[in-house]
């Protein structure tokens, strides 16, 4: 297990950190120090120095100003920690290299790289263990067993891209302060007590380089005026701005002039090639994360040193400690399962999947090898290992075809042509207008005419949300095509009725597709999902979607079985869409949860807040994920 990783800056600032255990800060310091500031390093070349009891490996890109680290505990002999550092290079300057290359400290990027790092990491993993005992041709497939990551591995998860805002360099930074680097506490304000702590992040975060003691506390001003931006964003007003008033130039529902200047990063010009590929018929196909990292590492990069094959004697040099519990050619029984099964169960509800979830794998795990024979060179652990990696491959892969798009195509070319109608459904706060406008914006790419029908008239300012997304995906469509029109009715109204009439509203002017919204609402309150059924038959959508948390848990399984019968005895759901996969690492059970407990696949994953954030589910990145 790797202890620190740290993406920064040669300025000192922190682009992306993962921190899993707590590390010294002298440990940082002492690379500074020793390394950098005595320039003993070369641009793309991977070193290591020794601290106390860690070994620290770095690989640097001058092209683009940064610095790769990672600190890890010496007696662990990571042989793929290389190979992870030359893949995290590529990645990180493929996704931001324009960004890194400006030098103005303000505009680099935010990185978002938890999900890329999670990925290449399990891969990575696995194949070392395939080399290990020379069966690279199954090495993808395979994992680590009980050498790294054995299932008491920190879940932390890590710490959001931050930076600097001190000028100071990494010299100057690393002066003071020996404090160890661990998770921050939000609660805090400063850094040390009583002290007036490092120099600040720029979310009020104390920088794990410490500080140099010669920053200028800030004098105490009167209020100012604050303007918050479409993104959240707080930014104060200055005297020749004006006044805070945003009534004028409102005309007819318009947004003003000051809302079209406005900087808002979700109208920014996103590459779109890095969120999915057009086929030859033209038509917009979404990316995995799994997909979009093997095209990018695909790509020939002759300052990108990976890490050496290893032959037969490598796998030998390891000692007779890696083949002690090696066992050929034996036929299995129950108790020859137990432990690694007692073992398998405890790792995977670690993971978010829910005892009855996990108790499941194990018995068809057990039942599909009792009576089977080991292979050569092949331990029980590792055997039922890939057992438990082919079960839940067999959980999450769709039993029947999921093409959206193809569907969509047959119902617009129809005759009499009509809307293909998609439902959004799910608890409070999942992200369910946040994900329907992904979905959205995924459909405009392919020239969609699109109506999205406001539904939910009792949360207050959903009306007002959905507004806002329709306001900026109508100034999407001015460059990338399609069209898209907002049909609300205000508060108070019935929503299934509002539904039947957006539906009416779209078949009569033309619409490809009609997104319905739907109010939020608990899976266990008998009255609020009661009404699904009245919506299911007024509306009578093509496709019902739940939206899912990957952070809500074991009650994932009473979620999903709640809302796939409230729709009545001849209507279920259709496929699930799995938000907020960026926030919990590798733990993303829920997904498996509501997959085994309905029936129903998992077609979409959320990964973030932008509009290009959505990926069709990767099954060889599920599994990895979970078995990591």
């Amino acid at each position: 297990m790797i202890d620190y990783f740290t993406v920064f800056t040669t300025g000192g600032i922190v682009l992306w950190q993962k921190c899993n255990q707590p590390v010294s800060a002298a440990i940082v310091d002492s690379l500074v120090s020793d390394i950098f500031i005595e320039d003993r390093t070369r641009s793309g070349e991977q070193s290591s120095l020794t601290r106390d009891r860690y070994t620290v490996k770095w690989t640097t890109a001058n092209d683009f100003g940064i610095i790769i680290v990672a600190v890890y505990q010496s007696l662990l002999q990571i042989s793929f920690i290389d190979e992870l550092l030359a893949s995290v290079k590529k990645l990180f300057t493929t996704l931001y290299g324009d960004e890194l290359k400006n030098k103005d400290p303000e505009k680099l990027p935010v990185c978002k790289f938890d999900d890329y790092f999670a990925v290449r990491y399990a891969e990575l993993e696995k194949l070392s263990v395939g080399r290990k005992v020379g069966e690279v041709s199954g090495a993808v497939n395979e994992g680590s067993g009980d050498k790294i990551a054995s299932g008491d591995e920190s879940e932390d998860a890590s710490e959001p891209p931050s930076r600097v805002t001190s000028s100071d360099s990494i010299g100057d930074a690393v002066k003071t302060e020996k404090a160890a680097v661990k998770k921050p506490n939000l609660s805090k304000r400063g850094g040390r007590r009583g002290g007036r702590g490092g120099p600040k992040t720029r979310v009020g975060r104390e920088s794990p380089f410490g500080s140099s003691g010669d920053e200028v506390p800030a004098k105490k001003s009167g209020k100012k005026l604050r303007k918050w931006d479409i993104d959240g964003s707080a930014r104060d007003i200055s005297d020749d701005e004006g006044p805070l008033d945003f009534s004028a130039g409102k005309s007819n529902g318009n947004v003003t002039a000051n809302e079209e200047d406005s900087d808002n990063p979700l109208l920014e010009d996103e590459n779109v090639e890095n969120w999915g590929s057009k086929t030859k018929s033209g038509e917009f196909i979404l990316k995995d994360l799994s997909s979009e990292i093997n095209s990018i590492l695909a790509v020939p990069d002759a300052s990108a040193t990976a890490e050496g094959t290893r032959g037969p004697s490598a796998a030998l040099a390891s000692g007779f400690g890696f083949f002690r519990n090696i066992i050929g050619n034996k036929v299995l029984n129950e108790q020859d399962l137990d432990k690694a099964l007692a073992g398998m169960k405890d790792h995977l509800m670690k993971k978010n999947v829910a005892p009855e979830v996990a108790q499941h794998l194990c018995d068809v795990v057990c039942k599909s090898l009792v009576g089977t024979k080991t292979g050569n060179w092949t331990s029980i652990e590792k055997t039922v290992r890939a057992a438990m990696e082919a079960a839940i491959r067999k959980i999450l892969t769709p039993s029947t075809s999921v093409d959206l798009l193809h569907e969509i195509q047959r119902v617009k070319s129809a005759n009499p042509p009509r809307p293909y109608v998609i439902s959004v459904v799910g608890v409070n706060g999942v992200g369910k207008s946040t994900n329907l406008s992904k979905i959205a914006f995924w459909l405009l790419q392919n020239n969609m005419k699109l109506l999205i029908a406001a539904c939910d008239t009792f949360r207050s300012g959903a009306v007002e949300q959905l507004r806002v997304h329709a306001r900026n995906l109508k100034k999407l469509t001015e460059r990338e095509g399609g069209e898209i029109e907002l049909f609300e009715r205000g508060y108070g109204k019935d929503a299934a009725n509002i539904a039947r009439d957006a539906i009416t509203y779209g078949r009569e002017h033309g619409f490809d597709v009609v997104l319905i919204d739907t109010a939020g609402r608990r899976h266990n309150d008998t009255r609020l999902m009661s009404s699904l059924e009245k919506f299911a038959k007024y509306a009578n959508p093509d496709k019902i979607v739940m939206v899912g948390e990957a952070l809500v848990g074991t009650d994932s399984v009473q979620q999903a079985r709640n809302f796939n019968a409230a729709f009545g005895a001849n209507r279920n759901l259709d496929f699930f869409l799995i938000s907020k996969c960026d926030t919990v690492g590798d733990m993303i059970g829920s997904m498996v949860n509501m997959t085994y407990s309905t029936g129903i696949p998992v077609l979409f994953v959320g990964t973030g807040q932008m509009y290009t954030d959505l990926r069709t589910l990767s099954v060889p990145w599920a599994v990895n994920m979970l078995m990591a």
